[in-house]
């Protein structure tokens, strides 16, 4: 896909169906309880209504898309890890005995593993999306051409029309690379215009110098490659990874083939804010699941207008956020269907006071 396929594919994305928002809300309402009783789980149904187009809402097939990748900005020691551990990580994945792994268990979601760019050998039993054996370290120039990028959300899209074609009805984004909480706070420094410092965390662990360094790396690496905060994909190619220029496409195919993504934690994020910016109609397939306790979580999630279902000082990665607020979802569309109305009971209708 060229960029100028990508623009012309993205303005096909429209915005939500207000109707279709309107008419979840009037069947919220006929419902036997108080008006807005469960807060932001009716909201959320809303607007995956709005989303999809319908009312009818149905999402019991899902599935967590864990995009895996490595960053080349390891070599100037921002993680405590070497890139091997993004290997190992990934087999346990494929093998299917990470975190995320026994989450989606309980959330009867079915876990894909893909491979956007690990280094080495590839992995069997990832999907296979690889664009290169990693990015290149962006304190030396950019992480990735252009065009790399352009691909990487190309086939983040891909993912999503896959999926919908097997019937998943709803997707969560997680990740997997060492590093990625670099590639991350460097983007959302420049996304935000903030200070590194305030967009910079310890990520898997670090400790007081091993923060130190990892904040002036990535000063260095915006000093590098002097990227365009107005161009998503100059962002993407200088600073990001594979894994999140994919699920900034992940976003985008939400918003294109109406499928509510639910987004993880601080990574996903950033990925979310890019594929917003490149679109804003893309906001809609857009779903907060919890926020992170990496320092700039919280501005990511203002910076998207998103309000978390959780706040549980997580920040494990690998979806685990996003998986943990499915059963919400259940919850949610059980009362959804199946709780009797103000009519059945026998009730008098609340009505809205001013």
């Amino acid at each position: 896909m060229t960029e100028t396929q990508l623009k012309q594919l993205l303005a096909a994305i429209t915005p939500p169906d207000e109707a279709a928002r309107t008419a979840a809300h009037a069947h919220w309402a006929s419902l036997a309880k108080p008006l807005g009783g469960l807060g932001a789980l009716e909201t959320l149904l809303e607007d995956a209504a709005a989303l999809t187009g319908t009312p009818e809402l149905a999402f019991e097939r899902r599935a967590v898309l864990v995009l895996c990748a490595d960053n080349g900005v390891v070599a100037q020691g921002v993680s405590q890890t070497d890139q091997s551990v993004t290997h190992a990580v990934a087999q346990n994945l494929a093998a299917r005995r990470t975190s995320v792994c026994q989450m989606a268990r309980t959330a009867h979601c079915e876990v894909v593993p893909v491979d956007m760019g690990i280094a080495g050998a590839p992995v069997p039993g990832l999907l296979d999306c690889r664009i290169a054996a990693g990015t290149r370290d962006f304190t030396t120039g950019a992480a990735m051409s252009r065009q790399q990028a352009v691909e990487a959300i190309a086939k983040g899209i891909q993912l999503v029309r896959l999926q919908k074609a097997q019937g998943v009805q709803l997707l969560a984004t997680g990740e997997m690379g060492i590093g990625n909480t670099t590639t991350s706070s460097a983007l959302a420094a420049v996304l935000l215009a903030q200070p590194v410092e305030v967009m910079t965390g310890r990520g898997a662990g670090l400790s007081d110098e091993g923060l130190r360094r990892k904040q002036q790396v990535i000063r260095r690496g915006i000093a590098v490659n002097q990227p365009c905060p107005e161009d998503p994909l100059d962002l993407l190619a200088k600073l990001g990874g594979y894994d999140i220029a994919g699920l900034c496409g992940v976003f985008l195919g939400g918003a294109l083939e109406q499928l509510p993504v639910l987004m993880d934690g601080f990574i996903s994020g950033v990925a979310a804010l890019c594929a917003v910016r490149l679109c804003p109609a893309a906001a809609k397939a857009v779903f907060a699941t919890h926020c992170s306790t990496e320092p700039a979580a919280r501005l990511v999630l203002e910076a998207l207008g998103k309000t978390p279902l959780l706040t549980a000082g997580m920040h494990l990665g690998e979806g685990t956020g996003a998986v943990a607020a499915i059963p919400l979802w259940d919850m949610a569309l059980a009362v959804y269907h199946h709780c009797y109305s103000f009519a059945e009971g026998g009730i008098t209708p609340y009505t809205p006071q001013c």
